[in-house]
């Protein structure tokens, strides 16, 4: 689950590099994608602990961080204000996430899962929401404990 999940994280990573935010952003959305990663896992059975590892925690930062993450490249270009078809016509390589997000915000749906990352890079992606609008709308959703176990 991880090593899927964290694909969407580094979509949201890359958009945040396109609209040409900092790495205090970037390290905030791995931190709370680790949060929605572990919230779901966790509903489906999984060992908590095991996100915390190098599978885990390990697989997202490098993900989110690289500069050859397919999936972070993906999200740059949007950022920039890109169309996605456009992006994945001119790759030679898949970007996982682009397809894992539809699986994952469908099943954070159905089974009750806060997931306001992945939620927001589903609409980006395949409800032409505005990237900016994305952050604003991440930004300024009500406060709350992030509870993780």
């Amino acid at each position: 689950m991880g090593g899927a999940l964290k694909n969407i994280i580094a979509l949201s990573c890359g958009i945040s590099d396109g609209l040409g935010f900092g790495t205090n952003t970037k390290a905030a959305l791995a931190t709370r994608g680790l949060a929605e990663i572990t919230r779901l896992g966790e509903k489906l059975g999984a060992n908590v602990s095991t996100f915390w590892g190098i599978s885990g925690l390990g697989d997202l930062v490098t993900t989110c961080f690289s500069p050859h993450s397919r999936n972070r490249l993906v999200g740059e270009e949007i950022g920039k204000g890109k169309k996605l078809s456009e992006i994945t016509q001119k790759m030679q390589m898949v970007a996982e996430g682009v397809e894992t997000v539809k699986s994952a915000f469908r099943l954070s749906k159905k089974l009750n899962v806060d997931m306001p990352i992945t939620r927001q890079v589903y609409a980006v992606l395949y409800q032409g929401k505005s990237p900016k609008k994305a952050v604003v709308d991440l930004m300024t959703r009500p406060l709350k404990a992030e509870k993780i176990n």
